[in-house]
């Protein structure tokens, strides 16, 4: 399938003194575009490496609302996204007839717009504010995400548990069949290994694409899953 968005590419037109300088991403984008060639895209990396921030940017430059839902969600609670969405160009090979931008830490504020503009039944009939975190996020996958989408997420696996997270990746998959294109910040080792994905690492040295194998979120989870008491003892008393 063609990909919604093909490649991301920065005008490097940042004021001097901002913050978002010292973010890896912005050091990488600067000298580097990001193509964007498979139908799962993750960005992976430490805390304070711009993953959310990139993500954000792309959301708001292609016309989600800052918070989250579709393009049609105009609530603000609070403006907290950077100026990078209004510095970033985002090439377009062919449009999608749905679309969702789905973050765990203002999906409270999503749930309530859904209720105050009573679009609850699209939802799947119950108030995402009834439901646990987990149990409300993937109602919206389920219920809201029709394919043929733009589905970008933002630390889906905050709200989910391991097998909750193979749940969306259930659905996930029936999406991509279906000619959907995710774009996906995680730390998440499960969500990981959807087959096909590309996967690129921020780090303060920049960016690579990797196989999820070679990620320290992944080598990490497995050396302390194999040996957590020598990794414990390790920690405690060094």
């Amino acid at each position: 399938m063609e990909q919604y968005i093909s490649r991301i590419s920065f005008d490097g037109k940042l004021d001097e003194n901002s913050y978002l300088n010292d973010l890896p991403i912005i050091r990488f984008l600067s000298h580097n575009n990001i193509e964007l060639n498979s139908p799962v895209t993750f960005f992976v990396g430490e805390n304070g490496t711009g993953k959310s921030t990139l993500l954000e940017a792309i959301a708001v430059a292609y016309g989600f609302n800052a918070e989250g839902g579709t393009k049609n969600f105009t609530f603000s609670t609070k403006k907290t996204h950077s100026e990078l969405c209004e510095h970033i160009t985002l090439s377009k090979k062919a449009f999608p007839k749905d679309g969702f931008f789905l973050r765990a830490e203002s999906m409270y504020n999503v749930a309530t717009h859904i209720d105050e503009v009573d679009a609850v039944r699209s939802y799947g009939g119950v108030s995402l504010h009834e439901q646990s975190h987990g149990e409300s996020f993937l109602a919206v996958v389920h219920n809201r995400f029709k394919g043929q989408g733009l589905y970008i997420l933002d630390e889906p696996e905050a709200a989910l548990s391991p097998m909750r997270i193979l749940a969306l990746m259930k659905e996930m998959d029936w999406l991509v069949k279906n000619g959907s294109q995710f774009i996906i910040s995680t730390h998440s080792p499960i969500l990981m290994t959807f087959p096909g994905a590309r996967i690129f690492e921020l780090t303060t040295d920049g960016i690579n694409e990797v196989d999820y194998r070679e990620t320290e979120h992944y080598r990490t989870t497995k050396d302390f899953l194999n040996d957590p008491e020598r990794m414990l003892h390790y920690l405690f008393n060094t």
